[in-house]
């Protein structure tokens, strides 16, 4: 199988001002994503999920190990071109149309005005925005601003695309719809990591998934091989680092 993502030992410790160490977000963590695959990374929030991401899309440098992308180093031009990303928080210019976006991504993407052209159209309609193409993203709705920012991610036409949370705060419609044009884009042969802490999430679209909690990989492989050690790890956090409990607190 061919190799996309490869993750070795890789720790990030944040520090303060006098560069005193205080928080170990990611704590030697190791996992490969292959060609066409859907991994995901899962944990509750504070996990390490999106500092890895950080590190994969060469935004930061691990304190220790190494993070590859197609084999080089996730700073280097030829890999970036290859790569897509949908944030957690989509900032979508207001005054701006759906295609006047993907045409502003597109320009970013050093396509020339053909090609964006085309790959607007056809990304418009893939992700149901045709009727809309020509109103002003400000007036969207949560999931509609979404799909938007999907479509800016895949301008370039990426081999890889990465997702941070890309459910977050969306209605159950909407997240059916993200969730299916993902499902889609993997079936097209794309490689995709995604993170979440939403249990469902995964099990509707991931065919791998690490599990990370406090920066330390707890667990990983197939959704159907990990079964029910997924639910109780989940549940299992609720609650945990309360000083009080509920009843009490209710007196």
């Amino acid at each position: 199988m061919d190799t996309v993502i490869d993750v070795k030992a890789v720790s990030k410790t944040f520090r303060d001002f006098w560069l005193r160490p205080t928080v170990k977000a990611v704590d030697d963590l190791s996992f490969s994503v292959y060609k066409g695959e859907v991994f995901g990374l899962l944990g509750p929030n504070g996990s390490g999920k999106s500092t890895t991401i950080k590190m994969l899309l060469g935004l930061l440098s691990p304190d220790a190990g190494s993070v590859e992308l197609f084999g080089k180093s996730p700073k280097t031009l030829s890999t970036r071109k290859n790569l897509g990303y949908l944030p957690e928080l989509s900032y979508l210019h207001p005054f701006l149309t759906a295609k006047e976006t993907l045409h502003y991504y597109g320009g970013l993407c050093a396509l020339d005005s053909k090609t964006v052209k085309e790959r607007t159209q056809e990304l418009i309609e893939m992700v149901g925005l045709t009727n809309v193409a020509n109103r002003s993203v400000g007036g969207f709705s949560k999931g509609m601003a979404r799909r938007v920012a999907l479509a800016s991610a895949l301008i370039g036409k990426p081999r890889l695309l990465v997702l941070d949370e890309p459910t977050s705060g969306l209605d159950p419609v909407s997240t059916n719809e993200v969730k299916c044009l993902v499902k889609d884009l993997a079936k097209s042969g794309m490689t995709i990591l995604m993170t979440s802490h939403l249990l469902g999430d995964a099990e509707d679209v991931c065919d791998r998934v690490a599990i990370l909690n406090r920066g330390v990989k707890i667990s990983e492989g197939k959704i159907g091989d990990l079964g029910s050690s997924l639910s109780e790890f989940f549940f299992a956090k609720v609650g945990e680092g309360r000083k009080f409990e509920v009843a009490e607190f209710l007196k």
